[in-house]
């Protein structure tokens, strides 16, 4: 199979030098691992030594209720507030004066070479200021607990003091990313039910400014064509943009909002239940509504806990870093909560890696000395087509740590950041979760006091306390090396409680495909493998093939492939409809800076991608050099808007695109392509 000869060369250990008298064995820390997951006993009293980490306000009386399975629930009778384990806790355990985030502006001051805009909060800072804007939403709206309020806010302070602030009240919130459509904005405010929404006048990317407001205006409209009322809209003041769309009543500026709350207002975190919904996010599916998961509170804290000292190894003295947007899932728990409740210092970006130039995050990573990062390997690939003198001009010596989440990460991806970024002397891996799960679950665990050996590309282990299985499409094991469905086979505490008011949706989409004989398997949706060391190796999503001539293979292996060779920097692969084959693929394709596009490296990159994954994809493969492939501001590839360019269909939403010039390239390629076979044809 190709995903065979593509892990040959990850047979070899490639482990850290620093941490070489910390490597676990292998078997030893599978020992440790079967340990924790042997039966519900010893499940619970994993998850329990964590939790009994965190302060309660009431201690659970049961730590996994699974008697209404698939519907678990974690810590049951516990009663805690993730406001509350996020600041006050600090605040009663002497951290008052630690540094909690670090924020910073996109816009650059080219004079002085610094960002123009910093800001610094210490824990009681965070604590004061969400304390305030509680009282506010509180007193002046009447936002109770139970409530869920719309937040469609770009990377700035005043979101983590929003989501803090509800949490404190009881209340819920529902984040949509500041990139969708005002469409996708209303779908998601009419189905939380949400009748105020909390935005921003604008937002600047890649050194331009976005609006907002007339978003959030479209979709109110669309909203009262639906009969959904939003009585109340609160802006933060982001630029100086003029004549600003306004509806008096409706409309308000936070800066107005909290200007006669007392700095000293306070707010006593509302006691919840363990089990209780602490916030619902939207995740779109290729088809149908935007399912909107439900994650609870007690064990989701925990998870996140869990997942920040393990993988992360967290200190409270580190500079941790997720450069991912709070509007995903990623945001929520690891920009936010995670960092938060752990006590450390958490650092915020607001805007684009490249802007004003290719070494931005180098810049960020030298200037605080970050030791902890996050990033994702769409990111990485967009670094690694810039010259090396971007990275080897900034001290990178801080960072201890640096894992990938949010996709496959290619072994090229995988190697250059370890050699250039991590000077082969730092923890990484491919951490693999998803909206649904909450919590990172798998990994290397230097957390644990020791690590195991390190291999490019590969997901590492299942996070102990959590069982994974690879499964054919009969549910059977697959043998190591062979490709099959990714499942979880146990519950876990940051998993989510249900889709929001659809149950049975939860039940059809996440469990129905594998659970059988009372066994209750969650379905990922992703391709696995597992090797022989029992290493994961997640390929990308299962709907993410393609069906050449009864062959399925994923477009991120495809992908994968093709960056292995020199003059690659990126590619995205899609299927067009063949009448024979029934797929063959397209692969998009950036080069490296100093590589000339022409016809005999088009051959070459076809021969290479004949060696590498096998003459069933390359013998038909159209290879198509382009400048850049189109994505979304969060830094994923929008790979539907390439389907639309070559099946000729309708582009549909793009508003997430973050640069609209990049399918313009498409399209330029793929018309030149066209132009010429007609020629050649004639």
């Amino acid at each position: 199979m190709a995903e065979e000869r593509i892990y040959e060369e990850f047979e070899h250990y490639l482990t850290p030098p620093s941490w070489k008298d910390r490597v676990w064995e292998i078997e030893e820390y599978k020992a440790f691992y079967e340990e924790t997951i042997k039966d519900k006993e010893n499940l619970e009293k994993w998850w329990a030594k964590w939790a009994n980490e965190l302060p309660w306000f009431k201690k659970w009386n049961k730590v996994l209720d699974d008697s209404n399975p698939p519907f678990y629930r974690w810590f049951v009778g516990g009663e805690t507030n993730l406001a509350y384990l996020c600041l006050d806790r600090h605040i009663e355990e002497g951290r008052k004066n630690q540094l909690a985030l670090i924020w910073e502006g996109e816009p650059w001051d080219e004079m002085i070479r610094r960002p123009k805009e910093i800001r610094k909060f210490t824990y009681y800072d965070l604590y004061r200021r969400s304390n305030r804007i509680a009282y506010a939403l509180k007193e002046k709206l009447g936002v109770k607990r139970g409530e869920i309020l719309t937040f469609y806010l770009p990377m700035i302070p005043e979101l983590p003091l929003y989501m803090l602030a509800v949490q404190r009240l009881g209340a819920k919130h529902s984040i949509v990313y500041s990139g969708f459509s005002a469409f996708a904005l209303a779908q998601r405010a009419m189905a939380a039910g949400s009748r105020i929404i909390v935005t921003a006048d604008a937002l600047y990317r890649n050194g331009k400014i976005i609006p907002l407001k007339e978003i959030v205006d479209e979709a109110i409209e669309i909203c009262e064509e639906k009969g959904h009322k939003i009585e109340h809209v609160i802006m933060v003041k982001r630029t100086n943009r003029a004549a600003i769309p306004w509806i008096k009543k409706r409309d308000i500026w936070h800066h107005e909002f909290i200007r006669y709350i007392s700095e000293n207002a306070r707010i006593e975190p509302v006691k919840l239940g363990s089990e209780d919904m602490s916030y619902i996010l939207y995740t779109s599916g290729t088809t149908g509504a935007p399912k909107g998961a439900q994650h609870s509170i007690g064990g989701y804290a925990v998870g996140l806990y869990t997942t920040m000292k393990l993988i992360f190894d967290i200190k409270e003295t580190d500079i941790y870093w997720c450069a991912a947007d709070i509007g995903w899932v990623t945001g929520h728990s690891y920009i936010v909560y995670g960092p938060l409740i752990t006590g450390t210092t958490t650092l915020m970006y607001e805007g684009a890696p490249t802007y004003p130039g290719p070494d931005r995050w180098w810049n960020i990573i030298e200037r605080y000395g970050v030791n902890v990062f996050y990033t994702s390997p769409t990111a990485i690939r967009m670094l690694m087509k810039f010259p090396l003198d971007y990275v080897k001009k900034h001290d990178l010596s801080t960072i201890r740590i640096f894992h990938s989440v949010g996709e496959p990460i290619n072994p090229e991806a995988f190697r250059w950041y370890y050699k250039n970024i991590g000077k082969e002397n730092i923890v990484a891996s491919s951490t693999w979760w998803m909206t649904e799960t909450g919590q990172m679950l798998t990994g290397h665990f230097p957390g644990l006091g020791k690590i195991f050996p390190l291999k490019p590309g590969t997901n590492g282990y299942p996070l102990p306390g959590v069982k994974m299985e690879v499964l054919d499409e009969d549910g059977n094991p697959c043998k190591p090396g062979e490709r099959g469905y990714f499942v979880i086979t146990n519950p876990w505490p940051g998993m989510f409680m249900t889709l929001y008011q659809d149950d049975q949706r939860y039940i059809d989409v996440y469990w129905s495909k594998f659970s059988k004989d009372n066994k209750w398997r969650f379905y990922t949706g992703d391709f696995a493998v597992k090797d022989q060391d029992g290493y994961l190796w997640v390929l990308g999503r299962a709907d993410d093939v393609l069906n050449i001539a009864g062959h399925r293979v994923g477009t991120a292996e495809v992908e994968s492939a093709m960056v292995m060779h020199p003059a690659v920097a990126e590619a995205a692969c899609v299927g067009k409809p063949h009448e024979i084959k029934g797929e063959v693929a397209f692969v998009f394709t950036v080069l490296k800076q100093g590589f000339v596009p022409s016809d005999e490296l088009v051959g070459e990159l076809r021969n290479h991608l004949r060696k590498t994954i096998g003459p069933i994809v390359a013998s038909d493969a159209t290879i198509l050099l382009v400048d850049m492939v189109p994505k979304t501001r969060s830094g994923k590839i929008m790979r539907r808007l390439l389907k639309a360019v070559i099946t000729g269909q309708k582009l549909g939403d793009v508003t997430t695109l973050e640069d609209e010039s990049a399918i313009k390239e498409a399209e330029k390629a793929y018309e030149y392509l066209k132009t010429t076979l007609e020629r050649e044809m004639a």
